[in-house]
């Protein structure tokens, strides 16, 4: 999701020369391949997302996703023998980073979807490079506007607010539920932003250093969740299924997927999963959940990605003269 900039960040650089090479089994696929992978497994998401509420409590979802994770990550870093990082430092940096990018996002998302349909939540991820341009404006002096992404900024929201309906004054939409699924895409990048102030050069692998974020995701909603649910009445098998797809495939895979992809093809080509997720989770949506398709739902997605991938450009460099 991730959102996912990708639901997933892309944080971490190793010390010169103790750069790894990818060992992914996913390596031997085409990179396009993966790419299509991954923007399926994480469009699909939010459908995943609607089945399990359909019979869990929202933190129940959130929690299994996470436990689903963490065992895919925990299993990758056994089979390539990777250990978690060290230090108190990195771990209080990581645990804010846990809640910010995966125990608050993927928790609105889930309360979000009891209330609006998946594919609404799928464009709502999608305004995620919006808020984030928003945000590096003020919290990365390194990073500067153009007049090319403040206009992406502005057509972006305005695709927001086409989708909502406004003109209609926002007639039969929920406004909670949006607000929880505009504040769960907002949550990516300011994790990000904390991230790239905290974590950057540490020395430990993408994968050691978001295993251990998954990790402390998992603790945080296994402290919340008995304080806010009781424990079902029954197993619901199709529900409970769901979960474990999405955080075997949504939260574990994709992150395995999403690392071999910038390690081969770079940030900027992974990232252009994020303008993807939207289209595949409101065709899902509509072709296996039912849900009510109106003619400013794909309009409006169209103009939030174009203004979503118009932020994302910034000016060449200039040479040194």
């Amino acid at each position: 999701m991730a959102h996912r900039g990708c639901h997933e960040h892309r944080h971490h650089t190793a010390r010169p020369g103790r750069r790894r090479p990818v060992r992914s089994g996913c390596r031997r696929l085409d990179w396009r391949l993966r790419f299509a992978a991954l923007s399926l497994i994480w469009g699909f998401s939010f459908l995943l997302i609607k089945v399990g509420t359909g019979a869990y409590a929202p933190f129940q979802v959130t929690l299994g996703r996470l436990l689903f994770g963490t065992a895919v990550l925990a299993a990758a870093m056994a089979v390539r023998r990777e250990r978690l990082p060290r230090g108190i430092r990195v771990w209080g940096h990581l645990t804010v980073a846990a809640f910010l990018l995966n125990a608050l996002p993927f928790s609105l998302f889930a309360y979000a979807e009891l209330t609006i349909p998946s594919t609404l939540a799928g464009i709502c991820n999608a305004t995620s490079p919006l808020w984030g341009m928003a945000l590096s404006l003020v919290a990365l002096s390194e990073d500067r506007p153009t007049r090319v992404r403040v206009a992406g900024l502005g057509l972006g929201f305005l695709g927001v607010l086409t989708v909502l309906g406004a003109w209609q004054g926002f007639h039969g939409l929920d406004a909670t539920g949006t607000a929880l699924a505009l504040l769960g895409s907002l949550s990516y990048p300011i994790g990000w932003i904390y991230v790239r102030r905290t974590l950057a050069g540490t020395g430990d692998s993408h994968l050691s250093m978001t295993g251990a974020q998954l990790l402390l995701a998992t603790v945080q909603l296994a402290v919340v969740t008995p304080l806010f649910t009781s424990l079902p009445t029954r197993v619901s098998v199709g529900p409970l299924l769901a979960i474990a797809a999405l955080g075997a495939l949504g939260t574990g895979l994709a992150v395995l997927l999403q690392y071999g992809l910038v390690a081969e093809v770079g940030p900027t080509t992974a990232q252009m999963v994020t303008y993807f997720i939207p289209v595949i989770a409101t065709a899902a949506g509509v072709a296996l959940l039912g849900e009510a398709l109106t003619w400013s739902t794909p309009v409006g997605a169209v103009i939030v990605l174009t203004g979503a991938a118009l932020t994302q450009i910034r000016p060449k460099s200039r040479p040194a003269s």
